[in-house]
């Protein structure tokens, strides 16, 4: 009896526990599929970084570039004015003439031929006015024999003159002071009148003129700053202006601006401003490509931004993204002025302590959330550190 009644009650609990394990297996495997069926949401992307420059107001010196090209102060192309060979060339080419400095010499024993006889001629007649002169007072010889005599006097003199022209002509002078270049005929070479390919070019260096072209808006501008007193005066209607030369290196001596252009070019609408430098050492050259720069003052509450936080927008016209509130970027929309150095002068759209920011602009947009960090320029001569998740280069690669 007792070994039956324990095993009724084995089964009696078996029948009890069975269903209840069961049921909670079957709930398990609910709950795993309908965790399968649902897609959990993956975690918010923290904020991105960004680099930000903060905007302090500082004093600038305010300059205008304007690039440009030497042109000679003066310039005289050599050319002959009578027929003939060229017997002698009496200069080095690319060195310094004097005003009146023989350059050639074309043979003139034709012209001298021709003056010799010219003379003669002249010479003749003069004698022959002084004889009648006296018999036509006494009634001797007719008014008009007199007058004939006059008038071919006068006719050969004036050939004589023309002679004595064309034999100073032979040898050819040079009108100008200055540097000669090279020289397109040698000894021997016959030359015409005043034919039009010139035998040498004369360039007067010192001065020499700086041509820059500009919109005419910047010809107003400058105008109006030279009426202000915001330019430094040189003269009369002159600017002080420094040279840049080609290679980066400043011009000794300062030049002046001459705002003496009258008139604009209709399909351009600039105009050319003219400035006169010294050049006593001939370092500046005609056609050189020079930049000149004009001081317009300083600027004590000027706002600068880097190059590379300013952006356009369709339109063309300049933006920078700002962290406002909250961390949030904002899009403003500039106005700049001029570029100083790597930076640009704002003149309007930023004030002193927005966050402008430089480096990470490709990372966000308008109304995001960023995690600001103050920009560090590198040192001079120090090259910016790689972007993260960049490889360096591997040697030998």
């Amino acid at each position: 009896m007792q070994f039956v009644f324990k095993e009724e009650s084995m089964v009696s609990r078996f029948r009890y526990v069975a269903p209840r394990g069961l049921a909670l297996g079957f709930a398990v495997a609910l709950m795993s599929l309908a965790a399968c069926g649902q897609k959990q949401a993956p975690p918010p992307p923290p904020p991105a970084l960004v680099k930000v420059v903060t905007l302090h107001p500082s004093s600038v010196t305010l300059t205008t570039d304007l690039p440009g090209r030497t042109v000679a102060y003066r310039v005289a192309d050599i050319r002959p004015q009578v027929n003939g060979l060229i017997q002698k060339r009496m200069f080095s080419e690319g060195g310094d003439v004097k005003e009146g400095q023989q350059l050639y010499q074309i043979d003139p024993a034709p012209y001298r031929a021709t003056y010799e006889s010219a003379k003669a001629t002249a010479l003749s007649s003069q004698q022959q006015v002084d004889r009648y002169k006296p018999l036509a007072a006494i009634n001797a010889v007719s008014q008009q024999d007199y007058d004939n005599a006059v008038a071919t006097a006068a006719q050969s003199k004036a050939q004589l003159d023309m002679a004595q022209i064309n034999l100073v002509y032979t040898r050819l002078l040079s009108p100008i002071s200055g540097r000669i270049g090279r020289s397109s005929v040698t000894e021997g070479a016959l030359v015409t009148a005043n034919q039009t390919t010139a035998l040498a070019t004369v360039q007067q260096l010192d001065p020499i003129y700086v041509d820059v072209t500009q919109p005419s808006a910047v010809l107003l501008r400058l105008k109006r700053e030279m009426a202000a007193g915001a330019l430094r005066s040189a003269g009369d209607n002159q600017a002080e202006v420094h040279l840049t030369l080609e290679d980066g290196s400043g011009y000794a001596s300062a030049g002046k601006l001459q705002f003496a252009e009258v008139s604009v070019d209709a399909s351009t609408g600039s105009v050319t401003l003219r400035a006169l430098f010294p050049n006593p050492d001939k370092l500046l050259l005609p056609g050189m490509y020079v930049t000149e720069r004009i001081e317009e003052g300083q600027r004590g509450d000027a706002l600068l931004v880097p190059q590379q936080a300013i952006t356009h927008n369709q339109k063309g016209d300049p933006t920078a993204m700002v962290v406002g509130a909250g961390n949030k970027v904002e899009m403003r929309q500039l106005k700049t002025d001029r570029t100083i150095g790597d930076q640009w002068l704002v003149a309007d759209g930023l004030a002193a302590g927005d966050r402008v920011i430089v480096e990470g602009l490709q990372f966000v947009k308008p109304g995001a959330v960023v995690t600001p960090e103050e920009f560090q320029p590198p040192a001079p001569g120090v090259k910016p550190a790689a972007p993260a998740g960049s490889t360096p280069p591997q040697p030998g690669k």
